[in-house]
């Protein structure tokens, strides 16, 4: 039936005499529309006799025409292939099985392509693939799409500038310098980091066999040289002890950030495993530390102390380990630190002591003490084969290097103008150096001071094998063909030994074991279980002790703590805009590396931390003074937990060589990494001006908020009732308290039916790792915004990670606070003396995003109905729709909306990854890249949730438990978080759902959430 209905654009149309109507319907913008001559002029707005009601029907419609044609998003035309890989099905991601090993991060892991672009990192998951990605892993494929990257090798012109030359002749500069060097007795020295591949292991040692006068010395910026030389020391092997905490039921570390970067990381996978309560037991961990770290705020019992009195605790715990008596002074915490030894000691074999102070003696009491115990947790015969760089070596070469001994020097995967403590040293003797090449990716530090540079592949480019623990294997394999014309390492290696063969060859033809070539490539990891541990000539331990018991404080009574950050790490992908911008677990501060100090020592110095009327952070700034070596104007964070008597501050920042303008930042804290000893006798001054932080979370503690954060003791979990520690909100009804979840303002639909998503989030297991974030930009294109804009609130995290303080010693005692209030006055006193944390915080974790609220306030107040709700529990945003009202974000009791304020994409302005064609071929198709003024926010993944159903559909099967993923779920190694279908009774999720931990985010408001938590517990 047809209908007879006028339909009309504006109220002009209705005067069929108009002269301009017909015009319009020609060309309905014949001219600009004069909205500045009639809105920007305050005096003929004043005078205007016109109704709001009458101009918005008058002009209404076409002033809205027009804002919305100029906020449209431009429209890119595809060009189909011409002749389409038969790989490659458009719309379908590919998985290819690799491994990362850039010296300092190592893991297998899945690459997920999208039409040849590598776009996403995953964790592979298939039996012997036991490191996982943490943080920079995930950003590292960013990494890949650097503009700045060296495209092409250089050689240094007569001016000592490198120009531009090819491959073929930087090669036979360097071909003719080693036979130079080989001619005249000539040093030449291979400089690399730790490569963990045996394949690479064996080209050098064939091209050192043909030229004899060659040296390998091995160098990784931070250091783990003295626990080598332990393990060596005692195992006859050059490696590190691995560690399963799985297995162990107390776990002890003195300074050792095992969650963090601590001999390589990768532990948390095996340490919630034991922090999750089962059958009311779970592990118990002490944290003895200077740093506030991941790890202290995962203990159960924390203990600051200063680097000198973890010595002398050591002593004494291996004194009651061992029965020993070597005699040691008094600590300021010798009953913590005996109760911790006792636990240890009863534990025997389900005990472990790990320990992160770089000190030989150290390290072999860490050893004797783990023998003694008999612990399961502690693993010498599969070790570590990373981390092994050697500092004696690293230090003689410097010294040939001076005295004009070295006449080759090849570098590959470092950068020690940068990185070594005596950068500039290293400099002036690169000078003596007949001829110098840098194996890089980028035109650093070093490259551009060398005699050649030659640029490398990325790990996505490149073929390797990796062993990072002995007896194990992985494979390498390229995801992209190489996007600029870049030379491997091992390829040059073989040219320089006379061989043909390429590396590919190479490798496939040295593997021997019980896959096929097409399998290992395929699963991207063997495992060969034929392993035995080494014998070395053994240790006086006893000595050890004796000698670590005479450590004293430092000379200037502070004591400086170098450390990597989640974030950055050593410093490599400093130019990764992710990882700049990613909040550092602890502090929440991006975009800066700063000395941390405790309170106490910051009212002593007169060092301050206050915060400006836009909610910024500010601080003092501070000159560090170590073995007469300066860093100047080093911002200041007051850091609760900190020693007193000690400092922090990060390494891997303040790199300026081949970044762009808005990377350059922090400060070079390697200057102070004197003798690579990760501890320093410090002395701070106060510098004059403020630094402007971008910190993401100024809510210092807990304070009222008992119903976002839940805690408990495994002792009341045990022996209570669930109403006791996991409390339900109550409202009145009918003048009656009832369950405020039974109470509703909406008619409840039918969920039942088809899929209904949830996630549950374990407080226990999460560590704060940040993997998650990274893994969350990575697939739903979340766009950097700059420190600027981070500072003013403006963040685009879909995904946070709260940090909590508690501001007496345990949240427990918050609450005893809160409940002794008495009045108003009494009230406002003690909640406000509650912001201020304690000086030994316990620490709780909490990631937060969208909680697709099934009956969601965002949902009722959007005026264009931009946000509604999915019948598979999923909270949908139609970005066309949104006109960034805002309303929504302010209706969200979880703060978990945001706005796009500008553009993010191929804007001058914000010159980040998005900014460049190279770099937006990270952005993934599935997702569209939001334009300025609208709401965006975690979808829980749909575009995965719906390939998951499609590709079932496909196969005519139901989707397994386990095949729902999101980002943050497929990133979590710790298995903090576990995605799926509650309506699928047997599921993990549902399973959970039921656990009597389980608890949603302020339940008493009635949103009804889908991302539920579960109470956490401390033993």
């Amino acid at each position: 039936m047809s209908s007879n209905k006028k339909y009309w654009k504006s109220v002009e149309e209705l005067n069929e005499n108009s002269s301009i109507v017909e015009t319009l319907r020609n060309n309905e913008f014949v001219e600009e529309i004069p909205t500045d001559e009639f809105l920007g002029d305050a005096a003929t707005l004043a005078t205007s006799s016109t109704t709001r009601r009458d101009f918005l029907k008058y002009v209404g419609f076409s002033t809205a025409a027009a804002t919305l044609a100029a906020c449209e998003g431009p429209v890119h035309k595809s060009i189909p292939y011409v002749v389409q890989p038969e790989e490659i099905i458009p719309g379908v991601a590919d998985y290819y099985a690799t491994t990362v090993a850039d010296g300092f991060d190592f893991a297998n892991i899945l690459v997920k392509t999208r039409e040849g672009r590598p776009i996403k990192i995953e964790n592979n998951k298939i039996a012997g693939a036991n490191f996982t990605a943490n943080a920079r892993v995930h950003a590292s494929v960013l990494s890949l799409y650097d503009s700045t990257r060296l495209k092409t090798s250089k050689i240094a012109n007569d001016k000592h500038e490198l120009a531009v030359a090819t491959w073929e002749k930087a090669n036979a500069k360097i071909k003719a310098s080693v036979a130079d060097a080989k001619a005249k007795g000539g040093k030449v020295v291979l400089l690399t980091n730790t490569s963990a591949s045996p394949s690479t292991d064996k080209l050098i040692g064939q091209f050192l066999a043909s030229n004899p006068n060659a040296k390998h010395v091995v160098y990784d910026a931070v250091s783990s040289s003295e626990a080598l030389d332990a393990f060596q020391m005692v195992y006859g092997e050059r490696a590190l002890a691995d560690y399963d905490f799985s297995k162990a039921n107390t776990i002890v570390s003195i300074g050792a950030d095992f969650l963090g970067d601590w001999q390589g990381g990768g532990f948390d996978a095996g340490y919630t495993q034991g922090r999750i309560p089962h059958n009311g037991k779970m592990s118990r961990h002490f944290q003895f530390e200077a740093n506030m770290t991941m790890s202290g705020a995962a203990a159960d019992k924390r203990v600051p102390m200063t680097v000198t009195g973890q010595k002398l605790a050591l002593v004494k715990i291996y004194n009651i380990i061992t029965g020993s008596s070597v005699g040691v002074s008094k600590t300021d915490n010798d009953d913590a630190v005996t109760k911790a030894a006792q636990q240890l000691k009863a534990a025997g074999s389900k005990g472990v002591l790990v320990c992160g102070i770089e000190d030989k003696n150290a390290q072999l009491l860490v050893l004797a003490i783990n023998r003694v115990l008999g612990s399961e947790a502690f693993n010498a015969t599969n070790s570590r084969q990373i981390r092994k760089g050697n500092n004696a070596d690293v230090k003689q070469l410097l010294a040939d290097m001076k005295s004009g001994a070295v006449h080759t020097l090849i570098m590959n995967g470092v950068n020690p103008v940068y990185s070594l403590p005596n950068g500039k040293e290293f400099a002036e003797a690169l000078k003596k150096v007949k001829l110098s090449a840098s194996f890089t990716m980028k035109e650093d530090e070093t490259a551009s001071i060398s005699t050649v540079a030659v640029a490398v592949p990325h790990y996505l480019e490149s073929w390797n094998d990796v062993s990072i623990v002995k007896g194990s294997y992985a494979i390498t394999q390229p995801t992209i063909r190489p996007l600029f014309d870049t030379v491997q390492f091992q390829d040059a290696l073989l040219s320089w030994t006379g061989s043909t063969q390429s590396y590919y060859d190479y490798i496939r033809t040295s593997w021997v074991g019980t896959k096929s070539w097409n399998q290992l490539v395929h699963d991207g990891v063997a495992v060969n279980e034929s392993i035995s541990a080494g014998a070395g000539a053994g240790a006086d331990f006893n000595a050890a002790a004796a000698a670590l018991a005479k450590a004293t404080p430092a000379a200037s009574g502070m004591e400086l703590i170098l450390y990597t950050k989640t974030g950055l790490g050593d410093g490599q992908q400093a130019n990764n805009p992710w990882l700049q911008e990613f909040p550092d677990p602890i502090t929440r501060a991006s975009w800066d590396n700063y000395v941390t100090v405790s309170k106490a020592d910051a009212e002593k110095l007169g060092l301050e931390n206050w915060n400006v009327a836009n909610g910024g952070l500010n601080g003092s700034y501070a000159t560090l003074t170590v073995n007469g070596v300066k860093l100047e104007k080093v911002p200041v964070i007051i850091q609760p937990g900190q020693a007193k008597g000690t400092a922090g501050i990060a390494l891997g920042y303040g790199r300026m060589a081949s970044m762009k303008e808005e990377m350059q930042v922090g400060v070079n804290a390697y200057t102070l990494y004197n003798n690579f000893s990760n501890v320093q006798s410090v002395t701070i001054a106060k510098e004059g001006g403020e630094h402007e932080f971008a910190c993401v979370q100024l809510q210092k503690t807990l304070m009222g908020r008992g119903d976002i954060i839940k805690e408990t003791s495994l002792e009341i979990f045990n022996t209570k009732d669930s109403k006791e520690w996991n409390v339900i909100p109550v409202v009145s009804l009918d003048h009656k308290e009832v369950a405020a979840t039974t109470v509703d303002l909406w008619e409840s639909f039918d969920r039942t039916v088809g899929h209904h998503f949830n996630l549950s989030i374990d407080l226990n297991a999460c560590t704060g790792c940040g993997a998650c974030v990274i893994a969350c930009h990575a697939e739903n294109n979340v766009p950097v915004v700059g420190k600027a804009e981070v500072r003013r609130s403006r963040d685009m995290h879909w995904l946070r990670i709260d940090r909590y303080y508690s501001s007496a010693d345990t949240f427990e005692g918050d609450d005893k606070t809160k409940e002794n209030i008495s009045g108003l006055v009494d009230s406002l006193s003690t909640l406000r003396g509650m912001e201020n944390p304690s000086d030994n915080p316990q620490v709780a974790f909490q990631p937060v995003m969208c909680q697709h609220c099934n009956h969601a306030p965002c949902e009722t107040v959007c005026p264009v109905a931009a946000t509604s709700h999915s019948r598979q529990g999923q909270n949908h945003m139609a970005y066309n729709r949104c006109v960034g009202t805002r309303y929504c974000a302010n209706n969200c009791p979880y703060k978990v909306r945001r706005f796009n304020w500008f553009l993010y994409n191929k804007n001058e302005e914000f010159d980040f990854h998005m900014n460049d064609d190279l770099g937006r071929m990270v952005l993934n198709p599935d997702v569209n890249v939001r334009s300025r003024g609208v709401m965006e926010k975690c979808s829980m993944c749909i575009q995965m949730t719906q390939a998951t159903i499609l590709t079932a559909k496909k196969e005519g099967r139901l989707v397994k438990d386990g095949e729902f993923q999101t980002a943050c779920s497929n990133a979590c190694s710790s298995g903090a978080m576990v995605f799926g279908d509650v309506n699928d009774k047997e599921s993990k999720v549902a399973e959970l759902a039921e656990d009597k931990r389980m608890y949603h985010l302020l339940e008493h408001v009635g949103t009804k959430p889908n991302v539920f938590y579960h109470v956490k517990v401390r033993n």
